[in-house]
Formats: structure tokens, C-alpha cells, sequence
């Protein structure tokens, strides 16, 4: 356990420092006070995510995700909060002190830690048994020599070897404790019956890390010749690890791509270290498969242009040219860096070394477009249903590029190309648009799940109207959640404010927005259905009084996420205007009318309370009367009477509201 001075410590450095904590994952760019980017938890074309470094949140308005550092790194990475701190902590350099786990606090893990522990443990294992063992400095160490890798770039990636015995990793990870269902889980163990070998023995070994440095699987190369055994391995599928959403060194190369917002993509591993080795580090590899679609929008949330290095066989470019359709679709600016015949980006960046490579790439990277058509063309030249395919081919190209302006520049230059009139790109263009999205209107109608009462079905929605969803059943199932959420929304972010001075028995003194609100709603008794909403309005109640304490910090740095998901969300909108100061006729700031706008808001909340009881009672009178309860009757009549009286005076509160 980390004792909560350090949690409290790590948290307000990390509120402090968000911006630099989501830059990490996200290309920000500065907007005023703010930053922009493209958000990290849906795809978008428009950046709708904003982080605040003098509010110490961050917030998306595409999909509704917001909170602190803390929550962002844990939504990210998908991780617990104590991870989230250990982690922040290393960053910050503030010491965390814990004690060590029993073996039945390790039990009680989940899953997803248990393995990320056991991968952590088997990359130390790797990089010890290659450089202190006599086979790993032999074999796996003499690999990386011949293949002239220097020290530096072996530790930057945490290079190692797993022995040629069948179980020798597994046998040491046993002997230290960790579970073989954890070793089988992460893919380092194959458990049979009677049967436990290690799955990268006799390899050389390149961990893979997620965008936050943490190990979640391995590629490891095998240096004996054998026809029946793979050259190259990965790890499997798990809970920690999903091949088709990394990329290999993007944890490396992330800042690089972000600072000269251009990232490269190679295909292995070993491409990767030779171009870090030569000084050029924002390049990434895809290991050797086809782009897909959660590979490229984590390229796009650091850049959004794209060269791909090709290594001259003939083959395997022109596969490729079919999936970089994928990477138009998402907005990238791609080019593509044909090498010479018998180079690949290893070899030539060791033979060219970091200058003269850099200069390579700048003369021949050439647009993905023009690049495609001219080699499509040298192959159709005489053969007329060649070129019709060609030019197909191309418009297909050109209609997945989501910018109206850069597919009409593409028009232009493919035309002059290929001598086709444009406007008969235009309306082949058109014609591919406009099925592509008659098929997605089918599909969203076939695939759309129906929206229950209870808000239950939010969760299942597609990013970006879930949060809506969930507001509106949220409001149906609580008749006042637009008045409770801008009580909570002053609350939150004017608490500390003082509203002037109140006349009291004892004499006048300074009231706060935040103390005046405790007050009118506890006088009154009111509570909302929404548990969330009492949580915060008693936390409040419990910590005001504190010295230095800070309404808005307090609950955006919340360790709950609901919490500081909600404190986000209402102090975020700064521009989020009630009908209240509507018919006001504000045009000053909020923060100059505390004095009128925080009693017009709790007297709101006051007026739908008391006209919803209203109901509630002619009701409850209706049934007394049919049932002939006399009784019951006359005491509800009273307590209708003592409300329409209130009602009455709130309703001239707030400017003679019509009584019904």
C-alpha cells in the first residue's frame, strides 16, 4: 500500500503537469491557454480534445472522456490507480514507498497486473541471461555484435536472449515465485499435460512496450538454421497484448514524431535499431504484417504525415499498396521510400549512416498517389483494359481521402497523369462516395442497439454518443438533472468564492458560493436520486472548512474517476449558460454575477423540487378522495396547501413564474 501523503503528493504534481503527462500519448498543440489534440479513446477526424494546465484536466467533447493525470493514464493504458501512481511517481521523481506483497495479496491481483509483472520479470531475465551468461554473451550477444548494434541501442530497447534449454526461463520463474498460469497467459510458457517449455528458446529477444514503457510482449528471432522453425516469433494474443495495436519502438520513438511531426514506418525489428543507431528515431515498425486500422490512428494521434519505407521487391510493394488505402482513409499524408534493389532499411542505414540517410529520405520520399499511378502505369502501357483497371484503381485511391481539398488537388495531378478528363474522375470519385456511405447508413442501422430506458445500453454505443445517451436516460430517470448539475456546477467551480457579506445573529460576515449552497439545500433537506451528486455535495460539506482547500482541484483530483469524470465535465464548459442567465441578458462573466446567478440556481433547483411534489400530492389527494379516505384526505389537502404556498413564494422569486 502507498500511504496517501505520497498518493496526494503525486497527484497534485501530476495536476500541474498534465500537459506533459498526455503529450506522451497525444500530439498537443498549443490554443490559447489550452492544447489541442486528437483524442486518444475514438477516432476522429476533428480534434475535439482539450487538456487545461491551469484547470489540471483534461477533457474530450467528441466522446465526453475527462479527469485528471491520474485517470488519463489509467483509462489509457487501461491500468489501476496505484499503477497509474507508481508510474507518475518514477516520472516526477517522487519516492514511493510500499510494502512488499504476500503471496496471497499477489493471488488477489487481477489478471492484467499479475501479467504485466510477469512480462516485466522476463524482460530482466532476457537482457541478465544475454549479457551474464556464457551462451547468451556467446550466441545471442555475438548476434548483435555482428550485426554492429552498439551497447547504447541494445539497453535503449532492453535487448535479450532466452537460453537454448527447453525450460530454463520457465524453471527460474517458478523458482522466484511467479504463477504458471500468469507464464502461460502472457504466451512465455507452452503448458501441456505432462509438458513445460519455453516458447523463445534459442532466440534473441526484442520486447515490445506499450506507449507507457511497460513490457506486454516479446518478438524473438531464432539464430540456428532450420527450415521447420520460424524465424521470427511473437507473442500471442493476451489481455496485455494485441498485435494489431502496436507498434514496435513507438514508445521509443513517440516524442521524436510528435516534435518533427513526421513518423517513419519500416517493417522489423532490427530496421527500428539501425535507423535509432544512425540518430534518426521517429521510426516504427509493423513487424512484418499490413497496417490495420488501430496501428495507423496511433501513428495519426502524433502525426498525421506518414513515409513508408519500401526495400525494392517488387512483390511485396504492390501488396502493400492495397492496404495503405487504410491509411488515406484516415486523414495521414503518406509518402513512400522506394530503397535500392538488395537494400532494406537495415543495411542501408548502416551503410549511409544518420546524415546522408536523412538527406535520402527528404530527395526520394515521393507522395503515395503520384507514386502508386506512375508504377501502375509502366505496367499498363500498351494494354487499354489495363489502364481502364488503372484508372479505377487510382479514383478507388483518391475516394477514401476524407479532405474534399486534397482530393481535388489529387484529381488535378492524376489526371494530367494518367490523360483523364477530370470530371470523369469526379463522377467515378462520387459514385464510389456515395455507396460507401449508403453501405455504412445500412450497416449503422443493422448494427444500432436499442436505447433502454434505464441507460443501460449506453455502454454499448459507438464513441462519441454514448455520453449523450447516458445524460438522457440519466434525466428520465432524474427529474432534476439539469438543475442539480449547475447547482453542482457552481459548487465545484465558484465554491471558494465569496459571494459578499451575509447578515447573520451573531453580526455580518463573508459567505462563499460553496457555503451558501450547503446551506439552502440542507435547510431545505434536499437530496438528489443521483448517488454520485450526494457524494460529492457530502465530500464538499466534509473538507470546506480545510485550509487551502480548492473545490475545483479538490474533486478534479479525485482518486474516484467518477468523481473526477464529473468535476471535468461540469467545470470544462466554460461557456455553459443555464435559461437562468439566459433571460438574465448576461453578457458580463459568470464569476461577476456570483451574487445573483448562485441564489437564482438553488432556487431553481427549489422550483422544480416543489412543482414535481405538487403532483406527486394532487395525486396522492385524487386517490384519497376515490377510496373516500377522509382522513388521508384532509392531511394531504394541508400539505398541498403548504406547498402551493411555497411554490407561490419561489415563483416570485424568480420573477412571477406562472403557478400551476
Amino acid at each position: 500500500m502507498i500511504d496517501k501523503g505520497t498518493i496526494d503528493k503525486v497527484m497534485e504534481t501530476a495536476q500541474g503537469q498534465i500537459t506533459e503527462v498526455v503529450s506522451e500519448f497525444v500530439n498537443l498543440k498549443r490554443r490559447g491557454i489550452n492544447y489541442i489534440g486528437h483524442c486518444p479513446f475514438h477516432n476522429e477526424k476533428t480534434p475535439s480534445f482539450i487538456v487545461s494546465p491551469h484547470k489540471g484536466i483534461y477533457k474530450c467533447f467528441g466522446c465526453g472522456k475527462g479527469g485528471n493525470a491520474v485517470n488519463f493514464l489509467m483509462d489509457h493504458e487501461q491500468i489501476s490507480f496505484i499503477e497509474a501512481i507508481k508510474i507518475l511517481g518514477k516520472k516526477f521523481h517522487i519516492h514511493i514507498e510500499e510494502k512488499e506483497l504476500t503471496p496471497e495479496e499477489m493471488a488477489h491481483q487481477n489478471d492484467r497486473e499479475s501479467m504485466l509483472v510477469v512480462t516485466n520479470f522476463a524482460a530482466g531475465y532476457f537482457s541478465d541471461r544475454l549479457h551474464k551468461s556464457d551462451e547468451g554473451k556467446s550466441v545471442g550477444l555475438g548476434y548483435f555484435r555482428e550485426r554492429k548494434f552498439r551497447d547504447d541501442i541494445i539497453q535503449k530497447f532492453q535487448l535479450g536472449y532466452s537460453p537454448e534449454t527447453k525450460d530454463a526461463f520457465t524453471k527460474e520463474a517458478l523458482r522466484q515465485g511467479y504463477k504458471l498460469g500468469f507464464l502461460e497467459k502472457t504466451g512465455l510458457t507452452i503448458v501441456r499435460e505432462d509438458y513445460k517449455a519455453d516458447r523463445f528458446r534459442g532466440r534473441v529477444i526484442f520486447p515490445i512496450h506499450s506507449l507507457a514503457g511497460k513490457v506486454i510482449g516479446f518478438g524473438g528471432r531464432v539464430l540456428r538454421t532450420d527450415a521447420k522453425t520460424a524465424k521470427y516469433l511473437n507473442s500471442p494474443e493476451s489481455e496485455i497484448y494485441h498485435k494489431s495495436r502496436v507498434l514496435y519502438g513507438m514508445y521509443q520513438a513517440r516524442q521524436e514524431i510528435a516534435r518533427q511531426d513526421k513518423c517513419i514506418l519500416v517493417e522489423g525489428y532490427t530496421d527500428v535499431l539501425s535507423f535509432h543507431q544512425a540518430g534518426i528515431s521517429n521510426v516504427v515498425a509493423s513487424s512484418g504484417t499490413a497496417l490495420t486500422p488501430d496501428q495507423i490512428r496511433l501513428i495519426a494521434r502524433f502525426s498525421k504525415n506518414l513515409t513508408i519505407i519500401f526495400d525494392g521487391d517488387a512483390a511485396g510493394i504492390k501488396a502493400s499498396l492495397r492496404g495503405i488505402d487504410l491509411v488515406l482513409e484516415e486523414g495521414l499524408n503518406v509518402k513512400v521510400l522506394l530503397l535500392p534493389d538488395g537494400e532494406d532499411p537495415d543495411s542501408y542505414a548502416k551503410k549511409l549512416g544518420g546524415e546522408a540517410l536523412r538527406e535520402y529520405i527528404q530527395k526520394y520520399e515521393t507522395d503515395f498517389i503520384r507514386f502508386k499511378t506512375g508504377l501502375l502505369m509502366e505496367e499498363s502501357k500498351d494494354d487499354p483494359i489495363g489502364r481502364a483497371r488503372l484508372v479505377q484503381d487510382i479514383v478507388r485511391t483518391i475516394s477514401v481521402i476524407p479532405d474534399s481539398i486534397t482530393r481535388t488537388e489529387y484529381v488535378k495531378d492524376c489526371s494530367s497523369l494518367m490523360k483523364v478528363e477530370e470530371q470523369v474522375l469526379y463522377m467515378e470519385i462520387g459514385k464510389l462516395r456515395k455507396k460507401r456511405q449508403e453501405d455504412a447508413s445500412k450497416r449503422s442501422s443493422y448494427d444500432r442497439p436499442p436505447v433502454q430506458a434505464s441507460g443501460s445500453a449506453a455502454g454499448a454505443l459507438r464513441p462519441g454518443t454514448d455520453q449523450l445517451v447516458a445524460r438522457a436516460a440519466s434525466s428520465s430517470s432524474n427529474p432534476f438533472e439539469t438543475e442539480e448539475r449547475e447547482v453542482l456546477r457552481f459548487l465545484l467551480k465558484y465554491g471558494d468564492t465569496s459571494m459578499g457579506e451575509f447578515e447573520f445573529e451573531e453580526g455580518n460576515r463573508e459567505v462563499t458560493v460553496g457555503e451558501y449552497i450547503v446551506s439552502e439545500l440542507r435547510q431545505d433537506e434536499l437530496e438528489s436520486v443521483n448517488p454520485l451528486y450526494n457524494k460529492m455535495m457530502e465530500l464538499y460539506e466534509e473538507n470546506f472548512r480545510k485550509e487551502n482547500f480548492s473545490s475545483s482541484g479538490f474533486f478534479v483530483s479525485s482518486s474516484d474517476s467518477q468523481i473526477s469524470s464529473l468535476a471535468t465535465d461540469l467545470i470544462a464548459r466554460e461557456y455553459s449558460l443555464s435559461r437562468i442567465h439566459s433571460k438574465l441578458g448576461v453578457v458580463s462573466t459568470e464569476e461577476d454575477m456570483l451574487d445573483d446567478l448562485v441564489p437564482k440556481v438553488v432556487t431553481e433547483l427549489k422550483w422544480r423540487k416543489v412543482k414535481v411534489l405538487l403532483e406527486e400530492k394532487r395525486q396522492q389527494l385524487k386517490k384519497a378522495e376515490e377510496e373516500k379516505n377522509q382522513e388521508k384526505f384532509l392531511e394531504l389537502l394541508q400539505e398541498l396547501n403548504n406547498l402551493q404556498q411555497a411554490f407561490i413564494y419561489i415563483s416570485k422569486a424568480l420573477g412571477n413564474r406562472t403557478v400551476v
